[in-house]
């Protein structure tokens, strides 16, 4: 028996060997440290004119820099340069030269060749603990935002009362339900009418005292779990837009179980200034902009004044409308002219107050105010005559928008009068985002510092190395040319890995590592098998040829169900894990798959080309010498 491969076998190991060595490639190409520039808002533009003021700073502070460039849209700017030491104080240099209306952030430019990228090739993001920066685990207090809803209950029941002319007394009680007293049963009867047309989603029960007649509402366990699940995710959103001030080129912020959320900012190490931007208050009011034609005894009520987005000043009334805290959802759309529009929606406690003013000013304009906590930065000498950063805090009033009214506006209606898709995105966002919607407290923080990255990305590789040669080593010593077939599939294994690994846009850190190193056991694993049954068979006294054949096809079964089994362990990993623990399990399951591909079909493709089409006398594996 002759062991050969068809053409098309040996042809499609070669394929996917090649597309592996293409795009594993750009790993090869280390990124540069760079600094990126961009604006606060999607209307400032970084120009040639302050990309050449960023430049002479770093000219004056001695720093080099080269490669630089601006994106097409103008809102960002990318100076690559020559030393990574130097990329946190030329972060500050740079920031002090730029001012408070630009962030700088540390980055990574890469410098893969065009003729890998235009292909889709990129090299592995770095995880937190290879890049160096913070890591946050926070929680949200969902508990308040159940009250916070309870609240809005007891007020939203207590209007309703009124308007209807229902008299009664409503409070929280001690058990947080909605507790409604009434003198007779009629009251109490039309009180329960109103808060079940009102408030369906509350479980409405009738107690009697004696005296009183007395209705409780509770919170359904659908609804509070609605209510906890939105709080978290509006939490996200704001966390998602906060950190992009904090200059980090790929912050991580996902949910963790029911009420966590992790926050991961590589490259940054200042965790004071993460924890208060993460932590601080913004919020959105909605008002009428004064009728300035009106009498002198009503312009009392129009002092209040804020500049739009032109610079141009608008008098706001005092009286707010709603704040940010009744809008519930908004999305960025188009009108059926093809303008960009946002749409919002309220609860239905900011659509009856949106409704109440809108309707008896109707063709009056209504502003969008975005109120948000900054700090200017400012540089002063302390007593031993070092410079120190001074924050000082200040409220920043932006008039968004002020659209005329054109109907009487309800829970649901559409913000225009924007200038592109892309400011209805980023108002549809601050919407949304504006405040938190429950609180959050920091259980846990750690810095990994950028040199301890450098060091870890170091011991990594070596760890890797060290555990390749030393696999290698035993199966050449011990299996001869089979051996060196396997080395040979084992390398491709891990090139066949690393492609895939940058195809996903996967995230390596260094559990991610550990899993490659374990791949690499698993992977000579499965030659281990197939040769220990290759010898077995010429110890039966097989002839070589048959063994071979014999060898891979009854031990490709073992391989398989050792494989699949430990596949299903990463995948639950994957998905009950968190962070590192799914680094760790996408790395193991992407290197079984690629090891099952190398030891089945790579090594016996191997093979065929030393032993197939020809007679062989003898095989020397594993300490068995056969000869036929």
């Amino acid at each position: 028996m002759l062991n050969k491969y068809p053409l098309w076998k040996y042809l499609l190991v070669l394929g996917v060997l090649a597309l592996g060595f293409f795009y594993a490639a750009p790993n090869l190409y280390a990124p540069d440290p760079a600094l990126q520039i961009t604006g606060e808002s999607s209307a400032q533009q970084v120009d040639e004119r302050l990309l050449k003021r960023a430049l002479t700073a770093l000219d004056e502070a001695g720093i080099e820099h080269f490669g630089e460039e601006l994106d097409e849209n103008g809102r960002t700017a990318l100076v690559r340069l020559a030393d990574g030491d130097a990329q946190l104080s030329a972060q500050a240099v740079v920031a002090r030269a730029m001012g408070d209306g630009f962030i700088v952030a540390l980055n990574l430019a890469p410098t893969t060749p065009a003729w890998l990228s235009d292909y889709g090739a990129q090299p592995m993001k770095l995880g937190l603990d290879l890049s160096g920066g913070v890591h946050f685990k926070l929680e949200v207090d969902v508990e308040a935002a159940v009250a916070r809803r309870m609240d809005y209950y007891v007020n939203a029941t207590k209007r309703a009362l009124r308007e209807e002319r229902v008299r009664g007394y409503v409070t929280l009680d001690e058990q947080g339900r909605v507790k409604g007293t009434f003198r007779t049963e009629e009251l109490r009867e039309k009180a329960r009418e109103l808060m079940a047309d009102n408030h369906p989603e509350l479980l409405l029960d009738r107690v009697d005292d004696g005296e009183n007649w007395t209705i409780l509402g509770a919170m359904s366990d659908q609804t509070r779990k609605e209510i906890a699940d939105y709080a978290l995710e509006q939490n996200l959103t704001t966390l998602r837009n906060r950190v992009n001030e904090l200059g980090v080129s790929e912050p991580l912020v996902q949910r963790q179980g029911a009420s966590r959320i992790v926050v991961e900012l590589p490259g940054i190490q200042d965790t004071a200034e993460a924890k208060r931007i993460l932590g601080k208050v913004a919020n959105l009011e909605f008002r009428l902009v004064a009728n300035l034609d009106a009498a002198p005894s009503e312009q009392q009520r129009f002092e209040y004044r804020s500049e739009d987005r032109a610079g141009m000043s608008e008098w706001l009334e005092r009286d707010v409308i709603i704040t940010g805290e009744r809008v519930a959802n908004a999305q960025a759309n188009f009108d059926q002219n093809g303008r960009p529009i946002v749409s919002i929606s309220l609860d239905s406690e900011g659509g009856t107050l949106m409704s109440r003013v809108t309707r008896n000013n109707v063709k009056r304009r209504m502003g969008v105010l975005f109120i948000e906590r900054k700090y200017r930065t400012r540089y002063e000498t302390d007593e031993q005559g070092n410079e120190v950063i001074v924050k000082v805090p200040y409220d920043e009033k932006k008039l968004l928008t002020a659209p005329v009214i054109q109907e009487a506006l309800g829970a649901q209606f559409q913000i225009s009068g924007l200038d592109s898709p892309m400011e209805a995105s980023e108002l549809a966002l601050m919407l949304r985002a504006g405040a938190l919607a429950a609180p959050i407290s920091f259980v846990e923080e750690r810095t990994v510092g950028p040199s301890l990255g450098a060091e870890n990305i170091r011991l990594g590789v070596k760890s890797v190395q060290i555990g390749l040669a030393l696999v290698a080593l035993f199966m050449v010593v011990y299996y001869r040319v089979f051996g060196v077939a396997a080395v040979i599939a084992l390398s491709c294994n891990l090139v066949l890995l690393v492609a895939v690994m940058s195809v996903l846009g996967a995230t390596l850190t260094m559990p991610g590592i550990a899993g490659i190193v374990l791949t690499v056991g698993m992977a000579v694993d499965a030659n281990v098998l197939i040769f220990s049954r290759i010898r077995e068979e010429l110890n039966n006294g097989m002839s070589p040829q048959m063994a071979i054949h014999s060898g891979f096809e009854r031990a490709v079964a073992t391989i398989l169900d050792a494989n699949v089994t430990t596949l299903i362990v990463a995948i639950i990993l994957y998905a009950v894990g968190t962070g590192p623990v799914k680094g760790f399990a996408v790395t193991l399951s992407v290197g079984i798959v690629t090891s099952m591909f190398t030891a089945i079909i790579g090594t016996r493709a191997l093979v065929n080309l030393m032993y197939g089409g020809r007679r062989v006398k003898s095989l020397a594996i594993g300490g068995v010498k056969s000869a036929n």
